[in-house]
């Protein structure tokens, strides 16, 4: 379907309650003004939502950086909990993340994310004074439902300002920068840890008090810097806004121009869409190659700083040997899905970082134990330095599958796959396997080749669905087209057209 056409059928659809506000379907602009209206949108709002899951992964990774710092030990209990709570963490962020994308939609992602930063400051705080295995239960549970749905309401927000192939790098940055608050995680530890004894608090819970008040300030910065949309800069901390009236018009009609689904923005979801997602198997291919591809992150993220204590180090040098692990990790990332965007693959950039995954675990494995702790550290650094094909992933589910409604619904569904293998993951590393977790490794090394061959199925099962539908297109005469427009009840990526 030319260009043209599908603009014409979008407004004829969706015109009326749907219509995004600042659309101008006869506005002209050049690729320079497309150019500087993205670079303000970088530079303006992307600071703020990459300090959000900054703040975010911070208060996620700290739990790690408190168990090294024997957390389970003065509590009274042992790291059978730390797994059992994971566990419960796992399946409350999951419900917590589907509810996440929907909600965020109804209440509008500048207001939902703000409120959930706020929410999971307040729990982060209230570690600081947990006694027992049962107030840690508790507070792992609420920090869990706080911090599931910020991640799917920022999908659904940044597609509210990009494009389809400017989206998978902006996400690199988003989860880049989770690598990099988990490197500065561990710095951060590596120091707060020493207040161990300090108005007789033990040195973890400095590290979540701290924590808690610097995400409960962050979430009131929030309430007032993040706008609407792009049409609605004006105000708050934004005094003026970003953009004159002329950008405010390009930048919500160029994503109309890539995407006309997005005429339905302010469309809410409806029942229809989440029957769509749950029947669609291209969209359960990207959920599977994201709970089995994920798995080795929990057990293997969760006991970094314990794993290289084990190495020889001592607690805050363990800690602060995490950083260089996640900032390669960062870079790695984010130099993969940026060529990911440039080129316009997925698939075969995906099977290459999982490869390099098995690789790294592969040698934690097999290293004999007469190995130096330089070299075994060596072989965290290469386990943390693969990409992470997440970014990825999600660009490749968003950028295949419409309508708009069932979109929403694929982005919570993904967040949740996400977290969902935690249930499992987090019993991989079982205390009697350590302090190599031999039998976790192998166990991981599974997972991840069962991962490269779903990857691979994957991106052949989109080569043939691409060829049969362009078959049966290029076949049809301009009258047929034109008839199966009009008739069809096809709908989104279930279009020969799409």
């Amino acid at each position: 379907m030319s260009e043209s056409t599908e603009f014409k059928k979008a407004e004829s659809v969706y015109s009326g309650d749907g219509t995004v506000e600042g659309y101008d379907k006869d506005i002209q602009y050049d690729e320079a003004e497309d150019a500087a209206v993205r670079r303000k949108i970088d530079t303006r709002l992307m600071p703020w939502i990459l300090f959000s899951t900054f703040i975010l992964n911070m208060d996620r990774t700290n739990i790690s950086n408190a168990i090294s710092d024997n957390l389970a030990g003065e509590l009274g209990f042992s790291l059978n909990v730390v797994n059992n709570a994971n566990t419960i963490y796992a399946v409350i962020f999951t419900i917590a993340a589907f509810l996440g994308s929907i909600l965020g939609k109804r209440f509008g992602p500048h207001r939902y994310i703000p409120f959930l930063v706020f929410a999971w400051g307040f729990v982060t705080l209230g570690h600081t004074w947990i006694k027992d295995s049962a107030d840690y239960y508790l507070v792992r549970s609420f920090i869990a439902l706080t911090e599931g749905g910020v991640i799917p309401a920022t999908l659904i927000y940044l597609g509210g300002f990009y494009k389809h192939n400017e989206l998978a790098t902006r996400l690199s940055w988003f989860w880049g920068v989770q690598s990099l608050a988990s490197a500065f995680s561990g710095l951060m530890a590596s120091g707060i840890l020493q207040l161990g004894g300090v108005n007789g608090l033990s040195g973890w819970r400095w590290l979540f008090l701290i924590d808690g008040v610097i995400t409960i300030l962050s979430s009131i910065i929030f309430v007032f810097i993040l706008p609407r949309s792009p049409y609605h800069t004006k105000g708050g901390l934004n005094f003026g806004g970003w953009l004159d009236e002329r950008q405010s018009a390009i930048a919500v009609t160029r994503l109309v121009r890539d995407d006309p689904l997005k005429l339905q923005y302010n469309t809410q979801v409806q029942v229809s869409d989440v029957i769509a997602v749950l029947t669609d198997f291209r969209v359960w291919g990207h959920l599977v190659i994201t709970c089995v591809g994920l798995t080795y992150g929990t057990p293997y993220g969760t006991y970094l700083p314990t794993i290289i204590k084990s190495f020889g180090f001592n607690v805050y040098v363990s800690n602060a040997l995490t950083a260089p692990n996640y900032i390669l990790g960062f870079i790695s990332m984010t130099l993969m899905t940026s060529h990911s965007d440039r080129v316009g693959e997925r698939g075969f950039h995906g099977i290459f970082s999982v490869s390099w995954q098995f690789i790294g675990i592969a040698l934690l494995e097999f290293l004999p134990d007469s190995t130096s702790k330089g070299v075994f550290y060596l072989a965290t650094l290469i386990v943390s330095a693969a990409p992470s094909t997440h970014p990825m992933n999600i660009a490749w589910l968003t950028e295949n599958t419409a309508p708009l409604g069932k979109r929403t619904v694929s982005s919570g569904l993904v967040i949740g796959a996400a977290n969902i293998y935690g249930v499992y993951a987090s019993q991989i590393y079982q205390a009697n396997d350590a302090p190599r977790y031999h039998t976790g490794n192998f166990i991981l090394l599974g997972f991840l080749a069962i991962t490269l061959l779903l990857w691979l199925g994957q991106k052949f099962n989109y080569i043939r669905l691409n060829r049969k539908r362009a078959s049966i297109w290029n076949g049809k005469s301009d009258d047929e087209k034109a008839e199966y427009n009009a008739t069809t009840e096809d709908q989104g990526n279930d279009r020969l057209d799409f």
